[in-house]
């Protein structure tokens, strides 16, 4: 579990983390604005396509094995990273460290499913595990200022280093070394190709949307293509990279769908309001790190509360429930955004709801999503997890900058369309729930 936490903590801090170190990184490596895109999106495309190659390596090889290399790539990637003297070094630091992560988030999910038993043990594991991971977005911005504005842009990669080398010994030390589930399968190659291209491609398409326009339809076409390619190599392949059958779990199919929606809006809660502090109230990037800290906290409260409820009440009730709290946040933020906002007036209350509204939601999510799959494909189903997250996130922010964008001029009129986008999207998203499987409490 441990292992899990951190290493789940590592591979969410790393995707907001950089963000607010990006103009060091600018000024110290004389980088462009096309190259400092690129340093974000190098993790982000490398991270989505990579994930259900990583989640389904974990069965077939082992989750300790797996697990050590995914922390020795994201390790010594960003040792090179906080090194690189050119942009064009840290942009392939940054798509090996997504590689890595990739290796290791389904892996970290997998840990959990695989080895506690559906019921209370693992609903309390998944709740810890979406709370750290949650926590780690959360602090992104906050580390990502304190290091740079007190170290360098470069400890923002270097930090990573001495952190994954101690979680590197604690895999080695603790975690079993499980052997592949059958002694001759084999890693579906073809179907890696596919799909990790075609989410790839998928997830540059969704960026370049915004600031390319139609352009973008190019790799958004390749991507489709390349993933209804993957579908039908994996309908005739005898050892797939991920059994079309587990489709047939409704909890699996339906706790997917319903993670993109609710993540296209979730989005929301830590760009936009990123940018509603800095940009329009002007506050440094530590000042709003440390204003993101009653959102974590609500998160992490919700995870702790949501496995004792779901002892006590229907899943599919608790996650309705906090699906439809965290959309009353977003629509409470709306309306009480503005260019005169305080703290206390215009962040704290509506954040807190939405934070303590999703805390409820995502635990029983995750755990409606993995509900029913055999232990031995649980990477896969962790991996088909995380992809899921990752792309309803990049949806989800073209999909609201576009609304922001329409809204006019003002930015904070942008932001509060944003949010209100965000509320209908988390509502629609909410009542996919009702479609899983009920469970006795």
């Amino acid at each position: 579990m441990l292992a899990a936490a951190i290493g789940q903590f590592l591979v969410v801090l790393d995707v907001s983390v950089v963000n607010v170190a990006l103009p060091e990184v600018r000024a110290g490596l004389g980088l462009g604005v096309t190259g400092l895109q690129w340093v974000v999106n190098a993790y982000i495309v490398t991270f989505a396509g990579f994930l259900l190659l990583g989640g389904r390596a974990a069965d077939l090889f082992g989750r300790k094995r797996v697990f050590l290399l995914g922390i020795g790539l994201f390790t010594v990637a960003s040792l090179a990273g906080g090194f690189a003297q050119s942009g064009g070094v840290l942009i392939a630091a940054r798509a090996v460290q997504g590689v890595g992560a990739a290796v290791l988030a389904p892996v970290t999910l997998s840990l959990v499913t695989a080895n506690f038993p559906e019921g209370p043990a693992r609903t309390k594991a998944i709740a810890l595990w979406t709370a750290v991971g949650t926590a780690g977005g959360a602090t992104g911005g906050l580390v990502g200022g304190l290091l740079t504005d007190y170290l360098s842009w470069r400890w923002v990669f270097l930090i990573n280093v001495p952190v994954g080398a101690v979680v590197a010994l604690v895999a080695v030390r603790w975690l079993r070394d499980e052997r592949a589930a059958a002694p001759r399968v084999r890693l579906d190659l073809p179907g890696a190709v596919l799909v990790t291209a075609g989410v790839a491609l998928l997830a540059f398409g969704i960026g370049r949307i915004e600031s390319h326009g139609w352009t973008a339809l190019v790799p958004l076409t390749a991507g489709l293509v390349l993933l209804a390619a993957f579908v039908a190599v994996e309908a005739r392949t005898a050892q797939p990279l991920v059994r079309l059958g587990l489709f047939r779990l409704r909890s699996v199919a339906v706790g997917n769908l319903a993670t993109v929606v609710i993540m296209m809006g979730g989005f929301a809660l830590w760009y936009f309001l990123s940018l509603y502090m800095q940009n329009v109230l002007e506050y440094s990037a530590v000042r709003a790190g440390l204003s993101f800290l009653p959102h974590t906290l609500g998160i992490i409260l919700g995870s702790r509360l949501a496995p004792m409820l779901m002892e006590r009440m229907d899943a599919r009730l608790l996650a309705g429930a906090g699906g439809l709290m965290a959309a009353a946040g977003f629509a409470w933020q709306s309306v009480v955004l503005d260019a005169g906002g305080t703290f206390l007036g215009s962040i704290l209350g509506p954040g807190a709801t939405m934070a303590l509204g999703f805390g409820l939601l995502m635990t029983p999510l995750v755990e409606a999503s993995t509900r029913g799959a055999p232990d031995e494909e649980a990477g896969a189903v962790a991996g088909v997890v995380n992809t899921s997250r990752t792309i309803g996130g990049a949806i989800g922010l073209t999909v609201l900058g576009a609304a922001a964008a329409a809204s006019g001029p003002e930015p904070v009129d942008g932001y509060a369309a944003a949010f209100l986008a965000a509320a209908l999207i988390t509502a629609a998203g909410t009542a996919l729930v009702a479609f899983l499987p009920g469970r006795r409490a």
